[in-house]
């Protein structure tokens, strides 16, 4: 959890909300390719770092249901990280969901997870 240790509140306030669930979506993205048994450590260390992200964006967006859909989000990937072994089914969900909390994180769908059926025209 330690890449990012240094990043304040204050710095991360700066960056939009779509740029915030964007950097969040591409923690998941990385994790979604350590799947494998011999990967959980870094699976786990990935979300982690996906935990520390949400957790920075609940802290500094003032949108109420944005906070608390993320705080239902958060509670998905905490799950994840419980897990003793790897979902990818479940993960993928988690991240499409992720997406789909803005127009504009929402139209990443067919370049991150290759499938349109829910990107918006």
């Amino acid at each position: 959890m330690s890449q990012h240790a240094s990043l304040s509140p204050e710095r991360w306030a700066r960056f939009t909300a779509d740029q915030q669930l964007m950097m969040i979506a591409n923690e998941m993205n990385r994790a979604s390719k350590l799947m494998a048994p011999a990967d959980r450590e870094r699976l786990k260390s990935a979300y982690a770092r996906v935990l520390q992200l949400t957790d920075l964006t609940v802290a500094v967006r003032p949108e109420r249901g944005l906070r608390r859909e993320l705080l239902r989000w958060r509670d998905l990937v905490a799950g994840l990280w419980l897990e003793p072994g790897s979902s990818p089914a479940v993960h993928r969900e988690a991240l499409r969901h992720l997406l789909l909390f803005s127009f504009q994180t929402a139209r990443q769908i067919p370049f991150v997870l290759g499938d349109a059926r829910t990107t918006p025209p």
